[in-house]
């Protein structure tokens, strides 16, 4: 069972929190930590452009769906990671929290998306790192 759980929100949980809960959990010790994503007012299904600079690193979204982001959920966390679900987003006093200011692919060209996502690993490459999840 890991030992740390990080939670990753935006708004519609098909596009950034998506991303980076599927790149943490593809870059991190599954021993020492996993990620779960949600959104405040989640949408229908996964963005198509998500999925698609995803799976060009091997990363497949195809059975990930958008879950709602709840107070609930947060409370079972060890670290939030908000991404511009603003005041939506639950804050519990206790769980660390963190808000990574990064553009919503959605509806944006592929080339942005993957601008977005490398941004995304990036900052999840550096989480992991001062968190000592490798």
């Amino acid at each position: 069972m890991p030992r740390e759980t990080v939670l990753f929100a935006c708004v519609e949980n098909a596009g950034r929190s998506q991303m980076a809960a599927a790149l943490f959990n593809a870059l991190a010790d599954p021993s020492a930590a996993r990620a779960l994503s949600a959104g405040t007012e989640p949408a229908e299904r996964i963005h198509p452009a998500v999925e698609q600079v995803m799976r060009e690193l091997d990363i497949e979204l195809g059975d990930a769906r958008p879950r709602r982001l709840t107070a609930d959920l947060v409370a079972r966390v060890d670290v939030l990671i908000t991404m511009g679900c603003g005041a939506a987003c639950p804050v519990v006093p206790g769980v660390p929290h963190e808000d990574w200011p990064l553009p919503d692919p959605k509806g944006e060209p592929v080339e942005r998306v993957r601008e977005i996502r490398d941004q995304i690993r990036a900052r999840v490459e550096a989480l992991i790192a001062r968190s000592g999840w490798r």
